[in-house]
This record gives structure tokens, sequence and C-alpha cells, in this order.
């Protein structure tokens, strides 16, 4: 299993226990960081090693070459998806590679500004196994930027995409553990039009759309999320009074995990929705283990491609 899938497996542990899950989005933005600096790096290193220097002309053919994909054009210039898409109200492939160009000239020409003004000097040295490159001001305040624009993409996607990558494997473990008969939640049994977002809990031919939240306390969204989606189950990591209230009038099942016991108030809702379960011993990190054991690594995969395909189109 990759890292991302035993993310999402630490994140589930942690909010069915009743836990902060926060520190693995933060874990898994870092492993993401770490890896794409070090493939970036390795690409300058190889640069270097070709005798090449990375010049505006070297950086534009190799970094905003238009056969990259369009997401990492963007960050190589310093832009992300989401500033492109909302600059031009569009994110084709043309439009990103000539926003791209256009920022990354004019980019260079304020490190060429400043350097010349800064009496300043750095030298970054990339090392790897016994081979190093040095690289200049001009060089280094470049990768810098890239790096840093990637590290920020990361950071707004994971989070922004993590609550609903996690949707479908915490609510199947949720069933798992309260011994729900697969015929109530699977959902390969689904219309394909449903199958692809939501997760429903079934009885008989009444599918009962669930809504999952990654958020905070007093979060306004809580309420309209459920009324726009027609949701009959809302599972949140934390509510407020209000949140509650306004779901209870709803008449929204809904589930506050960070409580005390949090996950056990699953039952009342399978209860209220007339789905056969049956409550989990108090030895809950057993169950949780034995839930996720049942659960395919392949599915889980699934869940973390999709997590980092979303974290891209949220740029």
């Amino acid at each position: 299993m990759t890292l991302t899938g035993i993310v999402i497996k630490n994140i589930i542990r942690k909010l069915i226990t009743g836990q902060d899950y926060r520190i693995e989005i933060v874990n898994l933005i870092d492993a993401e960081f770490l890896e794409y600096v070090i493939k970036f790096f390795r690409k300058v290193l190889d640069a270097k090693l070709k005798d090449e220097t990375i010049t505006a002309d070297w950086y534009r053919r190799e970094m905003i070459n238009p056969n990259l994909p369009k997401e990492d054009i963007a960050i190589n210039s310093g832009l992300n998806m989401k500033t492109i898409s909302n600059m031009y109200n569009s994110a084709t492939k043309q439009i990103v590679l000539d926003a791209s160009t256009k920022h990354y000239d004019a980019l260079y020409k304020i490190i060429e500004e400043l350097t010349k003004q800064e009496s300043v000097d750095i030298t970054l040295t990339i090392k790897f196994r016994k081979t190093s490159v040095d690289l200049d001001i001009n060089e280094s305040l470049i990768v810098i930027n890239t790096i840093a624009v990637k590290r920020a993409a990361l950071r707004g996607g994971l989070w922004s995409t993590a609550g609903k990558q996690v949707e479908k494997p915490l609510m199947t473990t949720l069933c798992k553990i309260f011994d729900v008969p697969a015929a109530c939640y699977d959902q390969t049994k689904l219309p394909t039009s449903m199958r692809e977002v939501d997760f429903y809990l079934i009885n008989g031919k009444e599918f009962n759309r669930c809504e999952v939240k990654l958020m905070g306390r007093g979060n306004p969204e809580s309420a309209d999320a459920v009324i726009a989606r027609d949701s009959k189950v809302f599972v949140a990591d934390k509510l407020s009074d209000l949140n509650k209230t306004q779901l209870t009038q709803l008449k929204v099942n809904w589930v506050e995990l960070r409580g005390e016991n949090g996950y056990r108030k699953f039952g009342d809702v399978l209860d209220a929705l007339a789905i056969p379960n049956r409550p989990p011993s108090f030895d809950i990190e057993a169950e949780i283990e034995k839930a996720l054991s049942e659960i395919p690594d392949e599915a889980v995969e699934v869940m973390a491609e999709e997590l980092l395909s979303d974290e891209e189109k949220q740029e």
C-alpha cells in the first residue's frame, strides 16, 4: 500500500476513536512535498551535470514544456491551476501554457532586478550520493519559488479534498464495525450515476444519501450542504450546538465523531433508518483493525489516487 493509502486508514482510525486527524493530513502534505522536492532537485542536478545552467531559456524549455501536464507547467511557472482559472475563467492547456509563460517571464525579470539591487549572495547546493552541484542566487531563487508554490498548492488541495476522499472508506468501516449486512451499504449495486460520488445506506429500495464533513466546530456550511444534496445522514468530526439544532430541524440523522464514544451514535442512525446492525464491542480499536483488514488495499488505493487527482484539480 502507498503512503497515501496508509494515511487514509490512519485518518479513519483517529476519526472513529475521537482523536484529531489533522496531523495525518500534515504528514501527507509533508510526504508528497518531499517526494516532489527530491524529484525536482534530481532534474536540476541532471541538467547541471550536462553542463547546462538554469537560465530562462533552459527553464522554459524543460519546465514549461508543452508536453508536460498542465498542472506541472503552472506550478513550474510559479502559478497554480486555481489562480489561472480565476484569472481567465478557464484552465485549458493552451491557456495554462500562455499564462505560465507570461508569468515566468515576469518572475525572471523580478529576480534579475532583485539580484542587481541586493548585495546578499545565496548558494544552494544539491547533493546526491557522491555528486553535488551549486546553484547561484538567480538559480536558487527560481528553484525556491517553484517548490514554495508547490507546497502551497499541495496544502490547499489536500485540505479541501481529504474529507470527500475519506468518506467512502470511513462509512464502510463504520458499517463493518456495526455488522451491517453488505446489501445495506454495497455501493457496487447502486446505479452508476449514484455510485461515483456518494455513499448510501440502503434499506430495500430506499437509498439514504450520507454526507461526511471533516470540519471544525461552528462551520456554517453544514446545513447548506445537506439541504443542497438532500442528505439523510450527516457524519462530522465536530459539530456545534447550532449545527446539531439545524440538522435535527431538517430531520437529518447526525453523528459527531469527536464526542465521547461519538461513533456509537451511528447505531442510533442505523436504527432510525431501520437498517439491521449489531453494536460493536467496547474494544473499538480491535473492531476498527478488523474492519480495515476486510477492506481490500486496492479499494483504499483508489481513494488515494482520487485524493491526489482532486488535489491537482483544486490547484
